[in-house]
């Protein structure tokens, strides 16, 4: 239910007695908030993995920045912090005491064509700048699933299908509207306040509640990509061959490889369902021709069970990855590597190739590099990995233990050729634990240095890690 009017029924929520006035504060001040036990609660309160379930005090569903400054604080003046969402993907914790602020209903899109770029409000995902910006031939530099919300994957630096061509989505950044922990609205860009412009690439929330962003527009209608899959028998073949491809593929070629163990269901594709099998993306950003040429080799390795690699509009990207929509109950974990060598192939097929007894229903190996690690400076702390290695299980309850155990293996299995570090993006955990995983001391550092400047009170959730 929103909650429009003072009314007595934060009272009867069970929420603890000293959250109870700022809730009170909030119903009379913000046009929009709604209680535990609403339908408007429930629907801003659904995640993309649903093992991570959200509870927070309340929910403000912000329709101007506002509502997010008035929240902000109030929060300071009575002594609750405030998460944020927007679209229900990266949440890692429960938001337990918490006043959650949704950014859904921000949702401003206009595309400066002639000017090549676009103002994007932070509830918009990107799926819809895909689609207003593919009539101009042009582009936003989005991830593997265009489902997820513009903002977020372009504060957490934002690794897409064609970043070792174009670098890191968040460089594509001219400007943030922002409102700070103290409840300020700002503007940060690389000469207006320009330690938040910095902070706001790569930390995440840390630093402040974003309502629009301004980003440039690449020049990319088309491109040569899409995704071959081969039989799990093929592994090593395909495995060894590709880790010696990606040290010779142009940074026009971005690619990652994936070991699936799709359930039998007809949602698949026949020849994958209920099979080990390898998928291998692909995407090349110049001449088709020379993207068919630079691909031969991997065809040429093993027959494939599906070839769905040609010329695709860029708006098409999501069939590269084909990412679900759906939210499921998933356990993720993620490392860096230095190589992705031979030998390192050979270690991925023994701990989940064919033979191998797993619970991962995906292990994907991504080749970074590129342009990626030449963007300007910024926050994201890890620009120089070569490869990122990503599992994914299904956590039903009666294998969930195993799931994770699992997953433990398969990292641990790979540690002789990884390095400390992790991507904010993909990182499934909160706090001073994710902070340490995803930024470097120094960088760390400078991000706590900003949030008690910019956030005196402490109120944004995010900031916990770099505050510690």
């Amino acid at each position: 239910m929103s909650i429009n009017t003072p009314t007595d029924r934060a009272t009867a929520t069970g929420f603890e007695p000293a959250a109870v006035p700022a809730v009170r504060a909030l119903v009379d001040a913000v046009p929009a908030v709604h209680l535990p036990d609403s339908d408007g609660y429930r629907r801003l309160t659904v995640t993309s993995n649903i093992t991570h379930a959200v509870r927070p005090l309340a929910v403000v569903e912000a329709t101007s920045a506002d509502d997010v400054s008035t929240t902000l604080r109030l929060a300071a003046a009575f002594g609750v912090p405030v998460a944020v969402a927007g679209t229900g993907h990266g949440a890692t914790e429960s938001m337990s005491g918490a006043v959650l602020v949704h950014t859904a209903a921000l949702d401003e899109l206009e595309v400066h064509a002639d000017e090549r770029w676009a103002r994007i409000g932070a509830g918009v995902r990107w799926a819809a700048v895909l689609e207003a910006c593919a009539p101009h031939g042009l582009a936003g530099l989005c991830g593997s699933s265009p489902d997820v919300g513009v903002v977020g994957f372009l504060t957490g630096g934002g690794l897409g299908p064609v970043a070792r061509t174009h670098g890191l989505s968040s460089d594509t950044v001219r400007a943030f509207d922002v409102v700070t922990g103290d409840g300020v609205q700002r503007r940060a860009t690389a000469t207006e306040n320009p330690d938040l412009f910095w902070g706001l690439r790569g930390g995440k929330g840390s630093l402040g509640i974003v309502t629009a962003v301004e980003i440039d527009l690449i020049d990319q209608p088309t491109l040569y990509g899409g995704a071959i899959w081969f039989d799990g028998v093929d592994a090593t073949a395909v495995l060894r061959t590709w880790s010696v491809w990606t040290d010779l593929l142009p940074d026009e070629g971005t690619t990652s490889v994936a070991v699936m163990r799709l359930p039998d269901l007809e949602l698949f594709p026949e020849p994958l369902r209920g099979r080990t099998t390898i998928a291998l993306r692909f995407a090349w950003t110049g001449d088709p021709g020379v993207g068919e040429e630079m691909i031969r080799a991997m065809r040429s390795v093993a027959t494939p069970l599906i070839d769905a690699v040609g010329v695709m509009p860029y708006a098409a990207l999501a069939q590269i990855h084909s990412d679900p929509d759906d939210p499921m109950p998933l356990h993720e974990q993620s490392l860096l590597l230095d190589e992705f060598g031979p030998d390192t192939a050979d270690a991925l097929v023994e701990l989940v190739g064919p033979e191998a007894r797993t619970a991962q229903v995906m292990v994907e190996v991504r080749q970074l590099g590129g342009r990626v690690r030449r963007g300007p400076d910024c926050a994201f702390a890890h620009r120089t990995a070569a490869y990122q290695v990503f599992t994914i299980g299904l956590m039903i309850p009666e294998i969930a233990q195993t799931v994770v155990a699992d997953s433990n293996r398969v990292v641990d299995g790979l540690r002789p050729w990884s390095r400390a570090g992790g991507l904010p993006n993909f990182t499934d955990t909160a706090g001073p634990a994710w902070a340490e995983r995803v930024f470097t001391a120094p960088v760390a550092a400078r991000l706590g240095e900003l949030s008690r400047s910019y956030d005196p009170a402490g109120v944004l959730l995010a900031a916990r890690g770099v505050r510690s």
